[in-house]
């Protein structure tokens, strides 16, 4: 930011994240009036958003940084190399692997969705706003089922309380150190999916001009992808 100050770059869009708005067990739907603070998130990655965003808001208070950011929430599609947290969701869903679910929900988006947003925030944003990018808020025993639904699969239908998943999740964590490989079930996994990650992005659709398709296209191009790029062996 300092460095696109410095060459009077005349606008920015900085991406930060839905991680830094204050979410609910209830599922209160979430906009942007509604940050975090540092203190009240969970794990590493939410608490660097919060800060991040802090440090961009304090330049362009007090520096004249021209920045508007922009919230994302969880993004579906295709080219989910990695794949995301939520992408390998999708894929041990559709190959069988998720025979249960606990009681969360989430805010699903086809992410051109999303890119397309930042080009909307560049154009019209105002700068020193910020802009949730979003699309529909499900339970994820609803997307679990949606994804059987489309890999052919019966959907589960066993919902797990969370304390007995803590022993779990901690021995993932310890055997994830000693095979480098990433525990697919996390002891802040569990303490975020107590909430309800629900939002709006209704400020984006007024200000900017913004829509995002029903959710199942993105999960139908993500699980296509997933398909032909040999991810779905079973």
């Amino acid at each position: 930011m300092r460095a696109a100050l410095a060459e009077g770059v005349e606008r920015i869009v900085y991406t930060s994240s839905v991680a830094m708005l204050k979410v609910s067990p209830a599922g209160e739907i979430v906009d942007e009036t509604k940050p975090a603070q540092a203190n009240q998130t969970i794990g590493a990655y939410k608490r660097s958003k919060v800060l991040a965003e802090r440090a961009v808001e304090r330049m362009v208070a007090n520096d004249g940084l021209p920045a508007v950011i922009v919230n994302p929430s969880t993004p579906i599609g295709p080219r989910d190399v990695k794949p995301t947290p939520t992408g390998r969701i999708i894929v041990e869903a559709a190959t069988g692997k998720i025979p249960a679910f606990v009681d969360t929900g989430l805010n699903l988006v086809h992410v051109d969705d999303v890119a397309n947003g930042h080009f909307l925030a560049l154009e019209r944003g105002v700068i020193g706003e910020r802009y949730i990018l979003g699309g529909e808020n499900l339970s994820l025993q609803q997307m679990l089922a949606d994804i059987a639904g489309l890999a052919g699969r019966k959907p589960p239908t066993i919902k797990l309380p969370r304390g007995p998943l803590y022993p779990l999740a901690i021995g993932a964590e310890l055997y994830a150190k000693f095979s480098g490989k990433e525990p697919f079930v996390t002891v802040d996994g569990l303490r975020m999916s107590k909430n309800k990650m629900y939002f709006t992005s209704a400020k984006a659709e007024r200000e900017l001009g913004y829509k995002a398709r029903p959710y199942g296209e993105g999960l139908s191009y993500a699980l296509d992808w997933f398909r032909a790029n040999g991810y779905l062996k079973r």
